[in-house]
């Protein structure tokens, strides 16, 4: 008996070793561990919305949209770049901009804006906060999707449940956010790119 529990013994105790080492990793610096990204649809690419009148080109490349002095409930979105078949894209530019809390977007800087490439598994992460509606629009997060080889999206991202949805002519259902099922504020938005 003794012979077989040796082994188990020692399966425990590296796993354990390798448990300790990963949360000291991550309680120094700061690394952020998300759930899994839920399956994605690619049933037909994501659509184009307008981009509206508050674009401006040449954002800064970051992943975090926070800074000293933003207004908003900070929030993450997480997801991938996908072909039509479902192909995870490395590389993707994406490049972000929004409103803040309030409803009001910086148009003397770059405040709330930036851009970011999906990673070598096709991911990519946000953390930003959650932009405030004003007249005739609902929360949104504007973006476009450059891949190589393919043509340019522009569209917005929505979030579940804001009762100002219903009532903006540009909201679209499809292009909502899915809300993590655990506490905090997880979302998750897949792109889906055409080929051509």
């Amino acid at each position: 008996m003794k012979k077989y529990l040796r082994p188990s013994i020692i399966c425990i105790s590296v796993f354990s070793i390798f448990a300790l080492f990963l949360a000291i990793i991550i309680f120094q610096t700061g690394a952020q561990v998300f759930p899994p990204v839920p399956p994605p649809d690619c049933g037909g690419p994501t659509i184009g919305l307008t981009e509206g009148p508050f674009y401006k080109s040449n954002s800064p490349e970051r992943k975090s949209l926070i800074e000293p002095g933003v207004i908003g409930t900070k929030i993450t979105i997480t997801g991938y770049v996908y072909d039509t078949e479902c192909r995870p894209l490395t590389g993707v530019w994406l490049d972000f901009w929004q409103a803040d809390g309030r409803g009001n977007y910086d148009n003397t800087g770059f405040r709330l804006r930036g851009h970011q490439f999906t990673d070598a598994t096709g991911r990519y992460t946000l953390e930003t906060v959650m932009p405030g509606g004003y007249t005739g629009r609902t929360a949104h997060i504007h973006v476009k999707v450059r891949a190589e080889g393919k043509p340019e999206l522009t569209t917005q991202i929505f979030f579940p449940g804001n009762p100002r949805n219903t009532r903006d002519g540009i909201f679209d259902p499809s292009l909502v956010a899915r809300k993590s099922e655990g506490d905090g504020m997880q979302f998750y938005f897949d792109f889906i790119i055409a080929s051509h």
